[in-house]
């Protein structure tokens, strides 16, 4: 029954979408469809249970009032999710010009000859909805671009990371080897020339003595022999 000679009424049936611990409000609409003042009343079979505002008031000719509705928060939820909970509305037509303060009891008495419209509501408990599950950015078909690049770039970064000191070791190891090679491989040289360098200076020293005894000038070969001897400490000495 979705209209009513004085009132209309919407919904029909009281929508909670319930949830523990928390109060839960909804809403009626009135809409007074004639050209009289309506006054309405609200009553309900658990009034511990519920709030109403405004539990009474007037709805002016060819407008629209609202009445919310509040269920306390509930520590336990009914059996199967059902309520027997029921509320009763009310209306009378008003005189002209009427206010909420000009309501009383003896309005919405049968007995004092009122034409009084009742209508009845059930209550309804319904689930709340549930919010958007978060989804990851870009989760669509698996996962985006973006997201996999990252993750990848992460892991390749930590793989190259391990790999480069990996193989840095072994690199590190050769060129230490090699160096001690050539060091070693230097001194040998070195020692070698120096021995050559001493035999060479004897035998000069040698040939001197014997030119000596001669008389005559410095022998051809002596000279060669110096400057060998020159070209060959020097080399000696840039390579080292």
């Amino acid at each position: 029954m979705t209209s009513r000679e004085l009132l209309s009424i919407e919904p029909q049936e009281l929508k909670f979408p319930f949830e523990l611990k928390k109060q839960i409000s909804c809403s009626l609409q009135l809409s007074n469809k004639t050209d009289n003042y309506v006054a309405f009343k609200v009553k309900t079979t658990n009034p511990k249970k519920y709030s109403v505002r405004p539990n009474t008031g007037i709805v002016l000719p060819r407008s629209t009032g609202d009445v919310i509705v509040t269920m306390q928060a509930q520590r336990e939820a009914p059996p199967d999710m059902q309520c027997k909970d029921k509320f009763l509305l009310q209306c009378v037509v008003a005189s002209p010009g009427a206010t909420v303060k000009d309501i009383t009891p003896e309005m919405f008495n049968k007995e004092s000859g009122n034409h009084i419209e009742e209508c009845k509501l059930g209550v309804v408990y319904v689930s709340p909805p549930q919010p958007p599950s978060p989804v990851p950015e870009g989760s669509e078909e698996g996962s985006s671009p973006r997201a996999s690049v990252s993750d990848n770039g992460n892991v390749n970064a930590s793989e190259f990371s391990t790999g480069s000191r990996a193989h840095a070791e072994p690199q590190a190891q050769d060129r230490t080897s090699e160096a001690n090679y050539l060091i070693s491989k230097l001194t040998e040289e070195k020692n070698s020339a120096v021995q050559h360098n001493n035999k060479l200076r004897q035998e000069l020293e040698l040939l001197r003595r014997q030119g000596s005894k001669s008389g005559g000038g410095v022998p051809f070969l002596y000279v060669v022999i110096v400057g060998l001897l020159g070209i060959l400490l020097g080399y000696i000495f840039r390579k080292t």
